[in-house]
C-alpha cells in the first residue's frame, strides 16, 4: 500500500475536513475495536467536534458519529483523498 507524504493522525485534522482512513497504527485490540465500530481503511471520515481540555472528538463516518479518545484518534493515519460527504 503507497502511503503519501500528507498523511498524518486523525488527532491533528482540521475540524469538518473530509479525510480517508490509510490505516490503524494501534494494537491489534484497538484496530479490531475501530472495525467493529464500522471503521475501515479506505473509509472517509471527519472531525466534526473537539472536546476541550483534552476531551473527545466527534468523529463522522459512514453516517455515524462517534465520540474517540484523543489516544485512539491519534492511531487512525489519514491522509487528503477523494471524499464526499456522505
Amino acid at each position: 500500500m503507497r502511503i503519501s507524504q500528507s498523511s498524518e493522525s486523525l488527532l491533528k485534522a482540521a475540524i469538518g475536513k473530509w479525510l480517508r482512513v490509510v490505516r490503524f497504527d494501534a494494537q491489534p485490540e484497538l484496530s479490531n475495536q475501530l472495525l467493529q465500530l464500522g471503521l475501515l481503511p479506505g473509509d472517509c471520515v471527519r472531525v466534526t467536534r473537539e472536546a476541550p481540555l483534552g476531551g473527545p472528538l466527534l468523529v463522522e463516518f459512514n453516517g455515524r458519529s462517534v465520540a474517540l479518545g484523543r489516544d485512539v484518534a491519534s492511531t487512525i493515519i489519514v491522509e487528503e483523498g477523494e471524499c464526499v460527504s456522505l
